[in-house]
């Protein structure tokens, strides 16, 4: 009897789902044989006053009854979708949406024109790891243990011999030790130091070094570079000076400055009245640094220069407040 009643529930929902042409129709449909009150399940209870031996293979056909069945309702409702689909209309009146497109970080946009001058002027590129050990960051740098000028930059030291690289001056030394001369590349990179938030300093910037070694290398050479790049940076009709610096891994030493582009060097707020900005250091490279990577000092000169990204753009921009690039605000940055 129980068989009888499977077969004849089959064959009728066949028939059913056959003339379902809604969704309506077909949640009638799951309803009367597939939900827990529904005609499958009342088999499944009326399988338990079957005989023993017979239960194994009406229990089969039972579920095979609820599996096909199953089958059919989910092919009648994808068959439906499209039908659905069809009946909702767009609405052309609605008005668009705006798509907002981000743009470059002021720091990276700076960084980028900075790089594509250099590259211009024949510059190769190259980059090192920003956990240093102290030899690449002081050590081959002519920073002599305990010697006052590492006191110039506060260092996050990781262990007694790993540390945050302070600038990227230990990627001159990676590729020094890599290539021999002559060697032309600029190394831009982010550093870290440890120093109060302000206005005029973080604890994390990019820098942008630059090095060029060979044979007969002279300061005039070095002049030139800067010269050339501070005209098609700032301007070409900006003055511009050079003043006498120290700096342990050059010698000698010199910071340069040009007039300031936002009061024309009457004195303003931004260059403390003084008409003047620095916008980098550089200097002939100390032959101590040379035989640190195996270079011969009687036979090759070189050049390094280094400059603050960061720095740079506030300058450019006339920006007063170096933390105002990393609040996230969009304000701010939508005006770059």
């Amino acid at each position: 009897m129980l068989e009888a009643e499977i077969q004849k529930v089959r064959q009728q929902a066949e028939a059913e789902i056959a003339s379902v042409t809604d969704p309506q129709h077909l949640e009638e449909f799951r309803i009367s044989y597939l939900a827990r009150k529904g005609q499958v399940a009342a088999l499944f209870d009326a399988l338990r006053a079957a005989p023993p031996s017979e239960k194994p293979r009406l229990g089969k056909l039972l579920n095979e009854l609820r599996s096909h069945l199953q089958m059919l309702f989910e092919e009648k409702s994808a068959s439906l979708v499209p039908k659905q689909q069809g009946t909702a209309r767009t609405d052309l009146t609605l008005p668009g949406r705006k798509h907002f497109r981000g743009t470059k970080h002021p720091v990276i946009q700076t960084l980028d024109e900075i790089t594509s001058i250099f590259i211009s002027m024949g510059f190769g590129i190259a980059e090192g790891p920003e956990i240093e050990t102290d030899y690449y960051n002081f050590g081959a740098l002519n920073f002599p243990p305990d010697h006052p000028a590492r006191d110039m930059q506060d260092t996050f030291f990781l262990t007694e011999q790993a540390l945050l690289r302070t600038h990227t001056s230990p990627v001159q030394i990676r590729v020094m030790e890599k290539h021999s001369p002559p060697v032309r590349v600029i190394m831009p990179g982010k550093v870290y130091r440890n120093e109060a938030l302000s206005a005029r300093s973080l604890c994390v910037f990019h820098q942008v070094e630059g090095l060029y070694v060979d044979k007969d290398v002279t300061f005039s050479e070095l002049r030139g570079t800067l010269v050339a790049f501070a005209k098609q940076f700032y301007g070409p009709n900006l003055k511009y000076r050079f003043r006498p610096s120290f700096f342990p891994f050059t010698e000698p030493s010199a910071e340069m400055d040009i007039t300031c582009f936002i009061c024309s060097g009457a004195g303003c707020r931004m260059c403390k009245q003084t008409g003047w900005l620095e916008i980098l250091g550089c200097g002939m490279v100390d032959p101590n640094v040379f035989k640190a990577v195996g270079y011969d000092p009687e036979k090759y000169t070189g050049y390094a220069f280094g400059m603050g990204i960061e720095r740079t753009a506030a300058l450019r921009y006339g920006v007063d407040d170096l933390r105002l690039f990393y609040d996230n605000d969009v304000r701010f940055l939508a005006q770059f």
